[in-house]
């Protein structure tokens, strides 16, 4: 598969006050997105892994080394709205968003934006409104909408500019486990039926049981880079760095802790209670 994404040691410090010592929030970092890809990125506070989701487009330029989308270099001014095209953000919260009083106004802002023809820009409000599931809210008010349903907007909203990635950064952090779900089951849906690459900045664990790859921010470096699989067995090397894991993989650790014998593996409700079921019946 080609790379979407691509950074190549990649470095950056916020500003600091005069007389005061910088400290980078990314020190190095080597990554290479594939097209077509589910990626998390997951990391304590302070990690560096929302600074590195600003960097892949654009919103923060590199201190040191380089960030390309589709081989565009981020620190090019004159590529930046192509590579913005190419490369949507969705943040926190969706309230910071949302810019208009109607729904589908507030989908069609940015393509109004970016001189999409007004017949273009009708089609891509539908499809995209429909691609989240909110078609039917297309004249309704945003800010009557539950927080869910407000994220899912921001996303129809990125969706309209057709963009080939995805980067939510920290996204459902402000909302309930509803909400929580409305977004990640869109997000999946968008990934595997139009082939959206995402990447998903979480704290939440269960995010991502159902990536393709996880990689886990430490220090503003790549601690680990792997499958969920790979990753949430490490389970000592994770609480070192101050994370938890899967509710599934901590239940399995418990018990393997007490002497039974299950797999650390099973990520999902269903394979950890089958897991736990054939560990407990065996003879």
């Amino acid at each position: 598969m080609s790379a979407i994404i691509e950074t190549k040691d990649l470095r950056f410090a916020y500003p600091v006050e005069e007389g005061e010592k910088q400290v980078f929030a990314l020190r190095g970092v080597d990554l290479r997105i594939e097209r077509g890809s589910f990626v998390v990125v997951l990391g304590h506070n302070g990690s560096g892994k929302s600074t590195l989701a600003k960097t892949f487009n654009g919103v923060l330029l590199p201190a040191g080394g380089r960030v390309y989308v589709e081989g565009m270099d981020t620190c090019d001014e004159n590529l930046l709205l192509a590579i913005r095209q190419r490369v949507g953000m969705v943040f926190q919260n969706p309230d910071n968003q949302i810019v208009a009083n109607v729904v589908e106004e507030d989908v069609a802002f940015a393509p109004e934006n970016l001189g999409v023809p007004t017949e273009e820009i009708r089609r891509r409000v539908d499809d995209a409104l429909k691609a989240v599931g909110m078609y039917e809210f297309v004249t309704h008010a945003p800010h009557l909408l539950s927080g869910g349903q407000k994220q899912r907007i921001a996303i129809a909203g990125v969706i309209a500019m057709e963009p080939e990635c995805i980067v939510l950064d920290e996204a459902t952090a402000m909302l309930d486990p509803i909400g929580r779900q409305e977004v990640l089951s869109t997000v999946h849906r968008l990934n595997k039926e139009k082939g959206i690459t995402v990447i998903l900045i979480t704290h939440h664990m269960n995010e991502a049981e159902d990536a393709d790859r996880v990689i886990v921010m430490d220090d503003g470096k790549v601690a680990m880079d792997g499958t969920p699989r790979q990753i949430f067995t490490r389970i000592e090397e994770l609480r070192a760095m101050g994370l938890t894991v899967p509710d599934t993989v901590d239940l399995l650790d418990h018990l393997r802790r007490d002497g039974v014998e299950v797999p650390l593996d099973a990520l999902t409700v269903e394979e950890c209670a089958d897991a736990v079921y054939h560990a407990l019946t065996a003879k």
